[in-house]
């Protein structure tokens, strides 16, 4: 799969980006609502890639910027009988302010619709991530709910938000905002 639009685009997540997915997720700039065990490893997560990449419950998806990797999208848990799957992203914070997560959640969105058929894309984001609910809000996310203490992070309780979009509630009106 691959879609650009602007100078950014969106692709199939390949053996050669392990290493920059290594350098983005590890910085302390980008990882802070993240929820992976860290330090990632080269070794460890070259098995990931292996285990993963014929899965067909999830995409994972590599963000280019000028022909840069500077980030990650897809969705995890394709449910093709309930029509939906959970949306995650990560980009680089040396690139923020250039509408590349817009851009790249949009034709995320635009696929799971189109192409996956799905009828609604979700997410979870902790409670003091203003930025990242900014970003979904702004797309045409709507804020679902509240779940507190949600999950166990590094020996602290994290809540997180709840967001979902759905397809006749999107509908590809957010593509040239």
């Amino acid at each position: 799969m691959e879609r650009s639009l602007e100078k950014v685009t969106i692709r199939n997540f390949q053996e050669s980006d392990v290493s920059s997915k290594v350098d983005i997720i590890n910085s302390k700039k980008n990882n802070k609502y993240l929820h992976y065990d860290l330090p990632l490893e080269y070794d460890k997560t070259l098995n990931w890639f292996q285990k993963i990449k014929d899965n067909t419950n999830r995409l994972d998806l590599t963000i280019l910027y000028d022909n840069q990797v500077v980030g990650f999208i897809g969705l995890l848990g394709i449910d093709e009988k309930n029509k939906k799957a959970e949306y995650y992203i990560c980009v680089d914070s040396s690139v923020t302010g250039k509408g590349i997560g817009t851009i790249s959640t949009k034709l995320l969105l635009e696929y799971a619709f189109k192409e996956l058929k799905l009828n609604k894309v979700y997410l979870y984001t902790e409670k003091d991530n203003e930025n990242a609910q900014h970003l979904f809000e702004k797309i045409g996310f709507e804020k679902e709910g509240l779940l507190k203490n949600d999950i166990i992070y590094n020996n602290r309780d994290v809540s997180r938000y709840a967001y979902g979009i759905c397809k006749d509630d999107y509908n590809g009106k957010y593509t040239n905002s």
